[in-house]
């Protein structure tokens, strides 16, 4: 394929990467007092990298001799990706306005990120997928620390870069362990290599991969930064961790288990099954006893991404498919939950974390307790909320693929998760009142909020027929 051809295939990462670099002369040359459009200018880039997708950058094939390739799977992965970094950038003027700490960087290293995360999603080759997962994690590091004044941000930042580098090097060992053993870093070449049996070198360079890759998307035994940096981390920043990478790094595993090592899926299932469970019980166990509510928010990730593991785990087109509608419906639900955090402010404007502050919430602010309501009870996946609905097709995906015990514990452990989300509507709706939080002058915020809402309400149930579509196509380009 000539270079012109494969440089046409990466057109949303070359809008990206060509964005990034003109915003940021204009953040060198105009300075912090041009926050504001440089984040709209942001989102519009995003936009278009959005529309290039229905050129050959959606689905054109493999290109630069196998190495990225665009496709059904990382259209649908991206376009994710694109408007939680675009919620992400849009949320952080007013919350950063109110702390002092408003700087032009922020929506330049949201662009970065997001450049990394579509090399991610388009890697065909491991070299590929480690370059594009180290340009979205150097990004996330400088992210976590954004506010330099802040202790709590500075640890954050600190811990995610530490730990973030020891996991990088696991997947590196794996990468090296791989390609020793199969000869090559293609993923075709990976799948014909494990067609004709696993040796256990391979085998510990699969696991390898899936732990370094397991930390990427907060998978148990790999989560134990993520409560301390979603706490630690700036709100908007927070709500871009948990909702962006986690996309990226859950269509990359997919790609890579299904994709590079789609032959050996006995093998690597039994680690997705382990990390699956183990994340559905300790995301929900470990958050019954917190008090801040960005702590909660992250076993809450935790749990979700162990439910959304279970798709993978049935190894078959309609897993996949689930597991990528789990995530569409999981980023909505993320945006509007951290949205709502957003509103929590003192009367001195300053931002108030803990959950007893919420108590009642429906008295003093019924309009965001509402909200709130909804978004907890669908990320529980109680019915008719929306949230029901992409835990339902993962379930129903292992029931078809013969793993009905799975399910049923699956099933069983999502009580656990429902427990702590009830608690925080019992606390909005029947705890006294606290002091009542400052009213919000944002229109923005307001409108964001309304429409995860309303997309996670029974509502949601009309784009069943379109998501449907659109992520079996996904799923069915990997297989």
């Amino acid at each position: 394929m000539p270079i012109t051809a494969s440089l046409a295939l990466t057109l949303p990462e070359l809008i990206l990467s060509l964005g990034a670099l003109a915003l940021l002369m204009v953040a060198a040359f105009g300075g912090d007092g041009l926050t504001r459009a440089i984040g709209w200018g942001a989102v519009a880039l995003f936009a278009a990298a959005g529309f290039s997708l229905t050129g050959p950058a959606g689905n054109g094939g493999p290109g630069f001799d196998g190495l990225y390739i665009a496709d059904s799977f990382s259209s649908f992965a991206k376009i994710l990706i694109y408007i939680a970094a675009a919620a992400s950038i849009l949320i952080a003027p007013g919350f950063f306005a109110r702390t002092g700490q408003l700087r032009a960087e922020y929506p330049i290293l949201i662009l970065l990120s997001a450049v990394g995360m579509g090399m991610m999603v388009s890697a065909n080759d491991l070299l590929t997928l480690y370059v594009g997962l180290e340009l979205q994690s150097l990004s996330a590091y400088v992210l976590a620390s954004f506010m330099r004044r802040d202790s709590r941000s500075a640890e954050a930042g600190l811990k995610y870069f530490v730990l973030g580098a020891l996991a990088s090097g696991i997947l590196l060992y794996g990468i090296s362990l791989l390609y020793g053993f199969t000869g090559t870093t293609l993923f075709a070449g990976i799948a014909d290599s494990l067609a004709t049996g696993i040796s256990t070198g391979e085998m510990f360079g699969m696991v390898f991969i899936f732990a370094g890759l397991a930390f990427k998307i907060s998978a148990v035994p790999f989560h134990m930064w993520t409560p301390d940096v979603y706490e630690g981390a700036p709100t908007p920043v927070t709500a871009f961790f948990a909702s962006a990478p986690k996309v990226a790094g859950m269509a990359l595993l997919m790609r890579v288990a299904v994709d590079a090592m789609g032959s050996g899926t006995d093998a690597w299932r039994q680690i997705v099954i382990f990390s699956a469970l183990a994340s559905t019980i300790l995301g929900g166990v470990a958050a019954i006893g917190q008090s801040n509510i960005k702590r909660l928010l992250a076993y809450s990730s935790i749990n979700n991404v162990g439910f959304a593991l279970f798709g993978l785990a049935a190894g078959t087109p309609e897993g996949v498919a689930g597991t990528l509608t789990y995530m569409a419906v999981y980023v909505a639900m993320t945006i509007g939950s951290f949205l709502c955090v957003l509103q929590m402010r003192d009367a001195d404007g300053q931002p108030v974390e803990t959950i007893v502050s919420l108590s009642g919430l429906s008295r003093t602010r019924p309009a965001l307790a509402a909200a709130f309501a909804i978004f907890m009870f669908s990320l529980a996946g109680i019915p008719p909320l929306f949230g029901f609905w992409p835990k339902f097709l993962v379930f129903d995906a292992l029931v078809k693929a013969g793993f009905w015990p799975l399910a049923m514990i699956g099933i069983a452990t999502s009580v656990i998760g429902a427990f702590y989300y009830l608690k925080i509507v019992k606390t909005i709706y029947f705890d006294e009142p606290a002091a009542e939080y400052a009213r919000s002058d944002s229109k923005l915020e307001g409108g964001l909020i309304a429409l995860s809402a309303l997309f996670v309400s029974p509502l949601g149930y009309l784009a069943i027929p379109a998501l449907g579509v659109a992520s079996m196509a996904a799923a069915r380009s990997i297989f």
